[in-house]
């Protein structure tokens, strides 16, 4: 399998782009005026407790409050003391914090919606192959290593490397799996120098500042995207291509010859076709190559994914229609949920099918597909029903919160009033001024369709209703009104 990461860079924005074998499986955005903070390190101050969530609201200097759960706190956060507690029990959030306090955090949750972000007390500093925790002396390997003697050597390999009277513990990283000694033990001191300047800066910054922000995109990319199997980094920007350049030189030098820079007059995103790709991805409706198609619905709680044969209609049996197309749609759900980064709770309603070793295979063919996805996910069993629930960790808006806003006429309803409802509506608002209110004649503002089923095919229901109330009633096209605006005014 080859693959290769396009990196798109413009004073406004930048996107980076994972190919799969000529195929789009993963984008990601990043824009100036609104870089994602995930990853930073504030100095921050409580704003607000909420004794009834067992969290508080923390200050960071952000437009909105964040949030902060009591689980989320370290022992050190609390005042080193668990006040009482037996141990494992989490004291409450009163215990733990009080207004106007002053406390290091991180951003694991970029703000989502109308919720701030979210933080944890329990500090970490990722690099290439080691994530460094300060206040631990936990040595952790990413469960994707499963060979145990190699999980027993990169073990030894960090205990070695750590000098004596150390602070903090490490975390092993799945690109970790099978690179040197010497490579693992150059993270090291990288990781130490940034613990130390930070300390430096908590010592003399005020509460709300930002202490430690993450990388930009494109180098943040590199350092969590890069893997064997990539071929190529391509790199539109000459700027961004030498720091590309010098943080591998610094960090990953064994890479530095994988990277690009593309100078050509072609967009490097139409290379492969990646801007209709993101077009697509915008869509409710994802075809199948046998004919059958996926429709996607992102909600506020879940997001739902319907399985349909469409125009497949299979060679043999209606069992095996059924089959092929949801075996086909395991693949398509997998790579959506990546292109779409789609987190949170996701409904998968698969296509009923009668035999159980049929629902096995696609639940196990869905399990593998999920398996390359280097967010964290979860997989129910197939309920009688044919539904499968998914849970994929959200830490960033998905693509479509990014690119798009509610429909400013239908308010992210999706659906709007028909103009034979609205007609009806402006027939109750004029009987109930008439009721209430003396006036010679009444003028209707609508918009052309409203005005246009006004004088056609309910102008006898308009002409009984002048009759009914005694006064006159104009209709006056307003081309600024949607379909379902409109104003009764009295004359």
């Amino acid at each position: 399998m080859s693959e290769e990461i396009l990196v798109n860079v413009t004073p406004q924005e930048a996107r980076v782009a994972v190919i799969e074998n000529g195929v789009l499986q993963e984008v990601h955005i990043e824009r100036t005026r609104n870089r994602g903070i995930v990853g930073n390190i504030y100095k921050g101050k409580v704003a607000r407790i909420l004794p009834g969530m067992q969290a508080a609201f923390i200050d960071i200097g952000q437009e909105r409050t964040a949030f902060l759960h009591a689980s989320d706190m370290r022992a050190a956060a609390r005042g080193g003391a668990n006040g009482g507690h037996e141990a494992g029990e989490t004291p409450t959030i009163s215990e733990l914090l009080h207004d106007g306090q002053e406390l290091i955090v991180q951003v694991v949750k970029d703000p989502l919606g109308t919720k701030g972000a979210r933080l944890t007390t329990h500090i970490t500093l990722p690099a290439r192959y080691l994530v460094y925790m300060p206040y631990t002396k936990h040595i952790g390997i990413s469960q994707r290593i499963e060979d145990d003697g190699e999980r027993e050597r990169l073990r030894q390999v960090v205990k070695s490397a750590m000098e004596a009277g150390d602070e903090g513990g490490y975390i092993l990283r799945t690109m970790a799996g099978a690179v040197t000694d010497d490579e693992l033990k150059a993270d090291i001191p990288y990781l130490r120098r940034t613990w130390l300047a930070l300390q430096e800066s908590i010592k003399t910054a005020p509460a709300g500042s930002l202490l430690h922000e993450d990388l930009s995109l494109p180098l943040r990319c590199m350092r969590d995207l890069m893997v064997d199997s990539i071929e190529k980094v391509r790199i539109d920007s000459r700027e961004t291509y030498q720091k590309a350049i010098e943080f591998a030189r610094a960090f990953m030098p064994e890479l530095e010859n994988r990277i690009e820079y593309y100078p050509g007059d072609r967009p490097i995103f139409d290379l492969y076709s990646v801007e209709d790709e993101i077009k697509k991805a915008l869509e409710r409706k994802v075809p199948l190559k046998s004919g059958g198609y996926l429709v996607f619905d992102q909600t506020e709680a879940l997001t739902t994914i319907d399985i349909n044969t469409g125009a497949y209609v299979g060679r043999k049996n209606l069992e095996e229609t059924l089959f092929k197309t949801n075996l086909e749609a395991t693949q398509a759900v997998a790579r959506q949920l990546r292109l779409r980064n789609l987190g949170g709770i996701v409904i998968v309603d698969f296509i009923d099918m009668a035999e159980p070793e049929h629902r096995r295979q696609v639940l196990r063919t869905l399990e593998k597909a999920l398996a390359r996805d280097r967010v964290k996910t979860h997989i129910t069993e197939m309920s009688p029903l044919g539904l499968v629930e998914i849970t994929r960790k959200r830490t960033r808006e998905s693509l479509e919160h990014i690119l798009c806003e509610p429909c400013p006429v239908c308010k992210g309803s999706g659906a709007l009033k028909t103009a034979t409802t609205v007609c009806y509506e402006i027939f109750r608002e004029i009987l109930r001024e008439a009721r209430q209110f003396g006036a010679a004649r009444y003028l209707v503002l609508a918009s052309q369709p409203v005005v246009d089923m006004l004088l056609d095919e309910e102008s006898v229901s308009l002409l009984k209703l002048q009759e009914f109330i005694g006064k006159p009633i104009q209709l006056q096209v307003e081309p600024q009104y949607q379909q379902e605006q409109f104003d009764v005014v009295l004359m």
